[in-house]
């Protein structure tokens, strides 16, 4: 690249300093770097960021702009189209090519595309870059060359790249910041934290930013990380790393979480089994994407392809009982509650809401989807489409349809005194409404309609 020279990096959701190729890249062959950022939701097709994802998206921006600064350059903010926004940039910097770190949602990677297209077509160099996976979603295949659809095996066929991943590259010292010529955006033009103030929950739990990632992992593996394998079943303990939102927006990436819990399980003894079972729970993660990549129309239809036909009972009364945490059992309602101050769920909490949701009250799986979509912190549109349809039993690796939680059985199990459901649910001895279905009854129509379509004779709802 010729002296004097400036780079482009296009932050998505990307927003660290450290192991970000795209940066490490830009930093290595140019002189400058001009860092931008481009706010055009309405590219993201029908899954746009929910509310809770605007407000973290808020303040990870902030950090990042803090971050930058500190080393020299300035976070550059403009408002979309992507591609007009990107030549903008380019012209007023002199820039000849642009960075950035791939993604993979459908709509997503299909504008990507097509950004890339039009820079070809400007005489701009666009180049991407792997930030966000460990193995993506092209690289791994079935010996019969087909998507894997089964997480086991997907798993196993990762081992290899996954035990070869290089040490994550540290945050570089300074940044050269380019100058750009016309007036950017300041981050609260963006619209992105909400106009009534609903958000002190958030604020409260969350630090948004890639420090608040890294403090995070670093709690994990020195607190809860060894145990981990059964901790992670305990809403009522505080034994989940709760990364998943740094890692949806790419404020740590999966090499650092890799890297800490093999420094863990060096550094500290009886780390073995909880740090194998948090691994692969960033495995199920790329197994999803993995699903996505090949089956993109699983946002919104199952993989198995008979609950097409599933006889649903759309029910907006009983829905709405269940987003606002009123129907009558009680973990179901505290995990709603959680969600709804907090912006998250515990996972094991997740499985039993979505399957009262989708078994017991029979309302389709799309409709829990998008309810977690506006109201979760880490709503990623790969792992929300994977955890619903494995719920749901119409997925990949799916649990089997008659897998139908028990609430009372599951509370006595994984929150044995209580403790979680009165922290979420102080007032369920107080005007606490009854339950909404009868389990028995719930359970035994939700069988009735899966033995229709397994026989072929049920129609669509």
């Amino acid at each position: 690249m010729s002296h004097g020279s400036t780079v482009i990096v296009w932050f998505r959701r990307d927003l660290r300093l450290a192991d970000n190729p795209a940066l490490a890249a830009a930093c290595e062959r140019a002189d400058r770097v001009a860092a931008l950022y481009v706010h055009a939701p309405d590219e993201e097709g029908d899954w746009q960021p929910g509310a809770a994802s605007r407000w973290w998206l808020h303040h990870s921006l902030e950090r990042l702009a803090e971050s930058l600064r500190a080393r020299g350059a300035a976070l550059h903010v403009r408002r979309g189209p992507t591609l007009q926004a990107l030549l903008a940039v380019a012209r007023e910097t002199g820039a000849t090519q642009v960075f950035w770190n791939r993604l993979y949602e459908p709509a997503i990677a299909a504008r990507d595309a097509r950004v890339a297209a039009g820079l070809d077509e400007a005489g701009l160099l666009g180049e991407s870059f792997n930030a966000a996976l460990l193995v993506e979603p092209w690289e791994t295949r079935t010996a019969q060359g087909a998507p894997y659809r089964v997480f086991t095996p997907f798993w196993r066929s990762c081992s290899a790249p996954v035990a070869s991943q290089p040490r994550p590259h540290p945050a570089p010292a300074s940044i050269a910041g380019a100058s750009l010529t016309a007036p950017g955006l300041a981050l609260g033009e963006l619209g992105l934290l909400p106009k009534v103030r609903w958000e002190a929950g958030l604020a409260a739990a969350w630090t948004p930013g890639e420090q608040g990632a890294l403090d995070r992992l670093e709690a994990f593996c020195e607190h809860a990380l060894a145990g981990y394998n059964e901790g992670r079943n305990r809403p009522d303990l505080p034994d989940t790393s709760r990364i998943s939102p740094h890692l949806h927006f790419g404020e740590i990436g999966p090499r650092q979480c890799l890297a800490a819990v093999r420094n863990a399980q060096v550094d500290r003894s009886g780390a073995g089994a909880g740090a194998e079972t948090f691994l692969r729970e960033i495995g199920w993660r790329e197994f999803a994407h993995h699903l996505l990549h090949h089956f993109p129309r699983t946002a919104t239809e199952p993989l198995d392809e008979r609950f097409a036909r599933f006889p649903w009972a759309p029910n907006p009364a009983w829905l709405e009982a269940w987003q606002q945490g009123r129907t009558g059992f009680p973990i179901v309602d505290a995990g709603m509650r959680e969600l709804w101050t907090t912006g998250w769920m515990h996972n094991r909490v997740r499985m039993i809401v979505a399957s009262l949701l989708t078994k017991n009250l029979r309302q389709p799986w799309v409709d829990g989807a998008r309810w977690f979509w506006d109201t979760l912190v880490d709503a990623d549109l790969a792992s929300n489409t994977l955890g619903w349809q494995w719920t749901a039993g119409c997925g990949a690796d799916a649990a089997p349809y008659f897998r139908i939680f028990n609430p009372a059985l599951q509370a006595a199990r994984h929150d044995p005194d209580g403790s979680y459901v009165r922290r979420w649910l102080p007032d369920a001895m107080v005007d606490y409404p009854p339950p909404v279905v009868d389990l028995q009854q719930s359970r035994a129509a939700a069988l009735a309609g899966y033995a229709l379509i397994k026989a072929g004779t049920a129609r669509p709802t």
